[in-house]
């Protein structure tokens, strides 16, 4: 009986380890802006998907739950947090709905088999990634008026960024799901 109940202290103490160093490191992909055309990148959707296709979605929504609570408390983990705001006006601000398709993307990502051949995969994470930019523009039309150009504001200027990261998770997504087994 004690045997059993030590195991399950250390599954916890595991989960909540990979948990939150997922947090750290999607908010680190927020802060590394890489120069790219029209505008720097950043690698959060990499790393969101990145948590899906690992962590399975249970774990990888709980990780992009501890990511948003902590830049919702203040903690200045967000894109473009402090310059911008922090908490929870920075949070209901433009990126708002971006931030909210995250748990759509990493979910949906989640759903990558090992099965799956490469344009399979490339479908599903075009899916994925979608939906952070359907949410987004639904959530900035919203606030900024459906009369401006949100595709064009919204998600023109990340397309080329967004094909860069597709394709390279797509190559390596069956490297990737493998991680599933070590949690």
């Amino acid at each position: 009986m004690e045997h059993i109940k030590q195991n399950t202290q250390t599954k916890i103490i595991k989960l909540f380890s990979i948990i939150l160093l997922g947090s750290v490191v999607l908010a680190i992909s927020a802060k590394i802006k890489i120069p790219f055309y029209p505008i720097p990148m950043t690698m959060q959707t990499f790393v969101v998907l990145f948590l899906g296709i690992s962590l399975g979605y249970k774990i990888g929504l709980a990780t992009i739950s501890l990511y948003l609570l902590e830049g919702i408390l203040g903690l200045p983990v967000f894109s473009n947090s402090p310059e911008r705001g922090i908490g929870l006006a920075y949070f209901t601000g433009p990126t708002m709905g971006y931030l909210i398709g995250f748990f759509s993307a990493c979910f949906f990502a989640s759903y990558i088999k090992p099965d799956n051949n490469f344009f399979i995969i490339l479908l599903k994470l075009v899916l994925s990634v979608s939906t952070i930019y359907i949410l987004g523009i639904l959530w900035l039309g919203n606030l900024i008026g459906w009369d401006k150009p949100l595709i064009e504001l919204g998600v023109t200027p990340f397309l080329l960024a967004e094909i860069f990261k597709i394709i390279l998770l797509a190559i390596l997504a069956k490297k990737i799901i493998k991680l599933r087994n070590f949690i």
